[in-house]
């Protein structure tokens, strides 16, 4: 299997921490299970919404919404989650993530962007096969570490961005 690099552009520190904390950190890990969940290796399937990461890698207002959409859940094996799809990958279906990237902005207004770049596809024979999926996951601070507050995918065919926590807010009000 092809080594997936990953970029780390810094160390961030936050505003109100007095010691460097790495904004990544969170991201790094939902990243590690979302890569094992496409990869060729029939591992079972990692939940980045499971209880304990609920916990300790999203901030508590993206708790929250996650909460109040899994009130609503989509249509899977284990009948709680608000998703149909992988929320990373923005589909239901990728190949091994190839040519992951990883690099993090400065921290504007307590907000950190933390852009992921991967190939979703490059197994496919599919004309767009070789194209990158850009994923920003936007990272703040509470208590003292770094959260993911939201994550933003890109649509492709409407160059648009959309929000998780916006989608997560439509499946709580049913729609």
């Amino acid at each position: 299997m092809k080594t997936i690099a990953v970029v780390i552009a810094s160390l961030i520190v936050f505003s109100g921490i007095g010691h460097a904390a790495d904004i990544t950190a969170p991201v790094k890990e939902i990243m590690e299970a979302t890569k094992s969940n496409w990869a060729d290796n029939n591992n079972d399937w990692t939940d980045i919404f499971d209880a304990s990461r609920l916990d300790h890698l999203y901030s508590r207002d993206f708790v929250a919404k996650y909460q109040a959409a899994a009130q609503f859940p989509a249509v899977d094996d284990d009948g709680i989650s608000p998703f149909d799809y992988d929320v990373i990958v923005n589909g239901q279906d990728a190949c091994p993530l190839e040519d992951l990237t990883m690099a993090a902005a400065p921290v504007v207004d307590g907000v950190a962007e933390v852009t992921v770049r991967f190939r979703k596809s490059a197994c496919s024979d599919a004309p767009d096969a070789k194209n990158y999926t850009t994923v920003r996951f936007l990272v703040v601070e509470e208590g003292g570490k770094p959260v993911i507050d939201d994550i933003v995918t890109e649509n492709i065919e409407t160059q648009a961005r959309d929000s998780l926590k916006a989608t997560m807010a439509l499946i709580a009000k049913g729609q």
